[in-house]
């Protein structure tokens, strides 16, 4: 049985009330953080520092999906009780359940390079520890961790994380003079300045990241009470919604923050940043040691957060290609997480340049994002999965259509690279 499917439920009974809707907040909350990790840092850092607010639009775009894919993936987990995973291996012939799977799993250990990486050189920012050193205390710490907390006291945890994280670039931005009106153009303008075409992919694959879509098809069910209640099942899906477009609406602040941070001080100051340690040393005259020590304590807990995240992920993965739930005390779904944060870690070893391993890590998702897309939309189109709760056809013909704008850009971004 789920464990995850069965906490706490004496004490989400069904109830109605003004405050209920605050008991649905919590797993959109952290499938935020995997749009918040250090490949978004380094992504939207590369953006501002190289393109100012030119491709700001490319964070709302990214954000505006992410609310569209994340809601339809939460309604598969809420009708069926399975997570995406599971429904894959449920419904599709093995060879192809297989393939996709195993893809995504490759997904999760390219995130879970990046979350580790990220919090590593938070290390090295704030105490000068080594970069693989740090990254090996990062895996132990979020290895014990998931192995020893249960889900509601992680999501308490990654909430507060979130929370730092947040309050950390207000701090940041209040101490650079934005310019609105271009910010504001750069929303909602697309533009594809010359040689951008890698940095905007990495934007896209460290915002519309594969990993969360499994993640959020399971942690939903923290939420659910009856599945044979239609009552309890449209209940759910209306604070559902709530719950994803609040914590999205979080993440598009959060990441745009980076992007105008970048854009007021380094692309302002014509300074190329490479690496995140080097962004950290520029803030200090800049901005002061306050606004550095700063950048670098919200990128520690965005680094550690994400990596706890991108581990329920890949656990989630793992245990659904045995048609298993995620439950971190049965083997698959430990096994699952050992695998993504253990080869992530020994990839490190072997990386040289560590600001463009989590550009290509995020241009990586993007590669593999359409696979996960085009599955769910298939899964979640099928009355034999979702029955009455399937997609309308305006639905499938918008999700089908975020599939293939996703795949036309992974091929310019091909073209742009021969």
């Amino acid at each position: 049985m789920n464990l995850l499917k069965n906490l706490d439920r004496k004490d989400y009974k069904a109830k109605y009330g003004g405050l209920e809707i605050f008991k649905y907040i919590g797993p959109g909350l952290l499938v935020t953080v995997g749009f918040i990790d250090p490949g978004n840092w380094a992504s939207n850092l590369a953006a501002g520092a190289n393109y100012g607010y030119a491709l700001l639009w490319m964070v709302t775009l990214s954000t505006l999906m992410l609310i569209l894919l994340q809601h339809n993936v939460a309604h598969l987990g809420i009708a069926t009780g399975l997570c995406l995973s599971e429904a894959a291996t449920t419904y599709l012939k093995p060879v192809y359940s297989k393939f996709l799977l195993s893809s995504a799993m490759l997904a999760s250990i390219s995130t879970s390079l990046a979350e580790i990486l990220g919090g590593a050189i938070a290390l090295y920012m704030l105490f000068n520890v080594p970069i693989r050193a740090g990254a090996i205390l990062v895996t132990i710490f979020v290895l014990i961790m998931l192995y020893t907390n249960s889900y509601r006291k992680i999501e308490k945890w990654i909430i507060a994380f979130v929370s730092i994280i947040g309050l950390s670039f207000l701090y940041e931005l209040s101490l650079v003079n934005v310019d609105w009106n271009s910010a504001l153009a750069g929303w909602v303008t697309p533009s594809f300045p010359k040689g951008s075409m890698i940095v905007i992919m990495s934007v896209l694959g460290a915002v519309v990241m594969p990993h969360n879509l499994f993640l959020h098809s399971e942690i939903i069910q923290s939420r659910q009470w009856n599945l044979k209640d239609d009552t309890i099942i449209k209940k759910q899906l209306k604070y559902e919604f709530f719950d994803t477009l609040l914590s999205m609406l979080i993440g598009w602040a959060i990441n745009s923050a980076m992007i105008l941070l970048a854009a007021t001080t380094f692309f302002a100051s014509k300074t190329p940043v490479s690496e995140l340690q080097q962004a950290n040393q520029l803030l200090t005259p800049l901005l002061g040691n306050n606004a550095a020590i700063i950048f670098a304590v919200a990128l520690l807990f965005a680094g550690i957060a994400s990596t706890i995240t991108s581990g329920m992920a890949a656990g989630s993965i793992f245990a659904g290609m045995y048609k298993e739930p995620y439950d971190i005390k049965d083997n698959h779904s430990r096994l699952g997480v050992a695998v993504s944060l253990v080869i992530a870690l020994g990839i490190i070893f072997f990386i040289s340049n560590p600001f463009k391993g989590l550009i290509y890590s995020q241009m990586f998702l993007s590669i593999q994002l359409p696979f996960t897309i085009f599955l769910q939309v298939y899964l979640t189109s099928s009355s034999k999965v979702m029955g009455k709760y399937k997609n309308s056809n305006f639905s499938k013909i918008l999700l089908y259509t975020l599939g293939v704008i996703v795949t036309l850009l992974n091929i310019a971004l091909l073209v742009s690279l021969l």
